[in-house]
């Protein structure tokens, strides 16, 4: 892919704080420079009033595919036009429309070889709904606009032996409804993809995967729950029997306890709750979320739309942009390490 690719950011929802995130990360990339060309994906004229609004210098140039930006310049800016003034810490659902085009964009330009890698700032899912628009995360939607057929949500924190590594069988579910969702397939096909993806991505000769149960102490041989036995034991020795290093299935309670993590290069937990809160108790604002499975590297911040930060002028100017940061320097690593 090269030294210097060529990474698209997604501004997110126009009210929250990705907007003002964004700014910080221009004047990151002026003093700091990333070894990538930085495209942001957004409406310009927000972009700019919001980081005059924290103090930033407005380190923005209009997007021009056929220009040559040397690594260091301002972030050029994909001008994607709001249908509404927006208000910080406001949503409105006439905007979800023009949220949802710059999402498109950002997608089909990254399938198509455009950029090398997309990371995405934090939507606010309920002004897609009050715009009856069905819109369940950035996971979902994407795998859906390119056609994969399955994709896993991985987040990733920390560095060197501190790094974990939490990657989910099912993402944006109701509690009630995951049960059902652990099968034998979802479970191998999650296994699948991670041990893929580490491999051609992350560089592991062979990534090291535990597994976790899907009830408390998993399932305590039947008394707490049928799921380990019927289902996830079986789904592991099965992928176990393809030569791959995976262990488990494990107490949620005791995978993560440091000692124990450190043995694996990924986790694979049955749910959303089980695996992230751990994660982002240890880095939140610091970690990032990559969706493993895609035609193209697609990499997330952490956090929410942080609407009550982002309503606040004054608040406003202390946002923390280090999980973009994040997101932004993992994806170039991707990148990479891609194959040309």
């Amino acid at each position: 892919m090269g030294a210097h690719p060529t990474i698209a950011i997604t501004a997110g929802e126009p009210a929250g704080i990705g907007p003002e995130l964004v700014a910080r990360l221009a004047q990151r990339h002026r003093s700091h420079p990333f070894a990538a060309r930085l495209v942001a994906l957004g409406d310009y004229d927000l972009l700019a009033a919001r980081a005059e609004r924290i103090g930033c210098a407005s380190h923005y140039a209009r997007y021009d595919p056929l220009a040559f930006a040397a690594i260091g310049s301002a972030i050029e800016v994909w001008d994607q036009p709001l249908a509404a003034p927006a208000v910080p810490g406001h949503p409105d659902p006439t905007n979800a429309r023009s949220v949802l085009t710059m999402l498109e964009t950002g997608c089909d330009a990254c399938a198509t070889g455009a950029f090398a890698a997309l990371v995405t700032g934090p939507v606010q899912k309920s002004a897609f709904q009050d715009a009856g628009i069905p819109f369940m995360g950035h996971t979902e939607f994407f795998a859906a606009r390119t056609g994969t057929p399955r994709v896993v949500m991985m987040l990733v924190s920390g560095t060197g032996a501190n790094v974990l590594r939490v990657a989910l069988v099912t993402t944006h579910l109701p509690l009630r409804a995951v049960p059902d969702a652990i099968t034998a397939a979802s479970v191998g096909d999650t296994l699948t993809i991670v041990r893929r993806e580490l491999t051609a991505h992350f560089g592991f000769r062979e990534p090291r995967i535990a597994v976790c149960g899907l009830n408390p102490h998993a399932g305590e041989g039947g008394y707490l729950g049928r799921e380990e036995g019927d289902v996830i034991a079986p789904a592991i020795d099965a992928f176990r029997a393809s030569g791959a290093s995976v262990a488990g299935p494990f107490p949620a309670d005791t995978v993560f306890v440091p000692d124990i993590a450190q043995r694996y290069d990924a986790i694979v937990a049955m749910y959303h709750d089980q695996g992230l809160p751990v994660l982002k108790a240890a880095s939140f604002g610091h970690g990032v979320n990559v969706t493993l499975g895609l035609p193209f590297i697609r990499t997330s911040v952490d956090h929410g739309t942080a609407l009550d930060l982002a309503s606040d002028p004054e608040r406003a100017k202390t946002a923390d942009a280090g999980s973009l940061v994040a997101a932004v320097e993992l994806a170039i690593e991707l990148a990479q390490r891609a194959p040309d």
